[in-house]
């Protein structure tokens, strides 16, 4: 009987130890959490998604163009170099402009002529000087850093001029008696004056860094034109030879250098939308 009661409490005992360390598994183990986790977002990560677009914009718009404004000076050319080749003629032009706005310059020429015109029928000279003032507007537009010109203007030109008369010859509508001789004059006519407006075309391309090559072509038609007693003014200092008694035709070649004095960017179409829309 002892041995059976002594086995049966034996097999109590390891049952008891057993769930005892079954629950104790039980408490232990963790239980399935229904708290769902949210992440956690630093605080600057708002800031930054907005602040990315902008910068994506930013980097994809090209920098702003810088335009230059300020002084152009420089001299004809023709005017200057056809004294070498030509007896007849001394001359200088100075010419100069200065951009105004993005589109117009202020622009003026200066000049002083001594011209001697030989024709079939009489010889004269002309000296005087010049001066002529108006505007020029750039319909062209550049990209980039270029600063080239293609321009239409108005000049408003004024100039004071002598003519002497060397010789002549009196035109014989006989020819039976042939041409009659040549007559010597020396006559002077001082205190001459003529006024005209001219049309320009014109362009002016960049050559080296600051240095500009131009050409203009030159429509003039006469305002005022102070005439000598017998004679005619049949060339003008700046304004050239009158054809028809009015109208006149000429054109220069010009080198020129630009003296910038300061700058201004343009702003970009879409940057501009951009500001106006937020505003």
């Amino acid at each position: 009987m002892k041995p059976t009661l002594k086995s049966i409490f034996n097999i109590c005992l390891v049952f008891a130890f057993f769930c005892a360390h079954a629950q104790e598994t039980t408490e232990k183990k963790p239980l399935p959490s229904t708290k769902k986790e949210t992440a956690v977002i630093p605080d600057n990560s708002f800031a930054n998604a907005e602040a990315l677009p902008n910068q994506v914009q930013k980097d994809n718009v090209a920098p702003p163009k810088t335009d230059r404004y300020g002084l152009r000076v420089g001299v004809d050319l023709f005017k200057l170099t056809r004294g070498f080749y030509d007896n007849n003629y001394k001359g200088i032009e100075l010419v100069g402009d200065y951009r105004l706005t993005k589109k117009y310059f202020l622009a003026a020429e200066l000049g002083t002529e001594n011209k001697t015109t030989e024709d079939a029928r009489l010889d004269f000279v002309t000296k005087g000087s010049y001066l002529k003032a108006g505007f020029d507007y750039n319909g062209y537009e550049n990209w980039l850093d270029m600063e080239n010109i293609i321009s239409i203007g108005l000049r408003y030109g004024f100039s004071t001029f002598s003519q002497e008369l060397e010789n002549y010859r009196i035109y014989n509508t006989s020819q039976y008696f042939g041409e009659s001789a040549t007559i010597s004059s020396g006559e002077k006519f001082d205190g001459l004056t003529a006024s005209w407006i001219e049309v320009v075309a014109g362009v002016k391309a960049k050559v080296f860094n600051n240095v500009f090559l131009g050409f203009s072509l030159r429509l003039n038609t006469l305002v005022t034109n102070k005439k000598p007693d017998n004679f005619d003014n049949l060339y003008i200092p700046g304004f050239n030879r009158t054809y028809n008694g009015s109208f006149g035709v000429g054109f220069n070649y010009t080198v020129t250098y630009f003296v910038p004095i300061y700058k201004k960017k343009v702003v970009p179409a879409s940057i501009k939308n951009t500001t106006n829309s937020k505003k």
